[in-house]
């Protein structure tokens, strides 16, 4: 017993070891926004008295998958070796998934935004009747986390080599999530423009990963800059608008 805890815990004795743990929560948080915002605004297309039980089978099965992910770490740190070359540029398998993923989201959030804007085509829409079932949205949250978790384990392996605090800043980051994706989903729910935003988003962050696939890096602080900044102006405009509508009913 005591071996085990000298050879995964030894961390908690040193100073290194608490701020490679703070550092990896706060990065898996930062990088859980990217999924949370695709679990809530696609847990709105259901029933109302299904939306919080999906966002919670959904974020739990992530958490499943992400610590078994982790199991495997050393199969996934092989994943950026080089597989082939096409047009002078090499892919990997992390390549090839960034990219699946990438196109997975420009093509979800550019077919909502197009069922948003023209919602007489027919067709289902974020905003809309529910057409959704509580298996497809699950589904669809752990494909898409898939992409997310080879990349941030990927990333938190070359932050430190324990793995135990790898699993705990996963724990932490997924608790994290648990409880945001129902406050989250309502505030989404209350405000149709908030809808588009995060459709934006989401295109953003498929573009990001298609760079990032053919070996473009585009730091995430860049773009958190940008989705915190048109979060901050949307929230101005929902200011400004309750304003304007209170003043109106004062009037009458």
């Amino acid at each position: 017993m005591e071996s085990f805890w000298a050879e995964h815990f030894s961390f908690i004795t040193t100073a290194e070891g608490w701020v490679a743990l703070v550092t990896l929560v706060a990065m898996e948080i930062v990088l859980g926004i990217d999924n949370l915002i695709f679990i809530s605004i696609l847990s709105n297309k259901l029933p109302e008295a299904d939306r919080s039980r999906a966002r919670r089978l959904g974020i739990g099965g992530a958490l499943v998958m992400r610590l078994l992910l982790l199991a495997t770490v050393a199969y996934i740190a092989e994943l950026t070796q080089p597989l082939f070359t096409a047009f002078d540029q090499t892919f990997s398998w992390r390549d090839m998934i960034l990219l699946a993923g990438g196109l997975f989201l420009v093509w979800k959030a550019t077919k909502e935004i197009h069922h948003s804007v023209d919602p007489d085509d027919g067709k289902e829409n974020m905003v809309g009747q529910a057409t959704l079932t509580v298996g497809g949205a699950i589904f669809q949250i752990l494909l898409l986390d898939l992409v997310f978790s080879v990349d941030s384990i990927i990333t938190a392996v070359g932050m430190t080599d324990h793995l135990a605090i790898m699993y705990i800043a996963v724990i932490v980051a997924m608790a994290v999530m648990l409880f945001a994706a129902d406050p989250l989903g309502r505030f989404i729910a209350a405000n149709p423009s908030i809808v588009m935003l995060a459709l934006g988003f989401l295109l953003m962050i498929g573009m990001t990963l298609i760079a990032d696939a053919f070996q473009f890096h585009v730091p995430r602080g860049y773009v958190y800059a940008a989705m915190g900044f048109s979060t901050l102006v949307e929230v101005l405009n929902l200011l400004a608008r309750r304003a304007r509508r209170k003043k109106g009913e004062a009037g009458h």
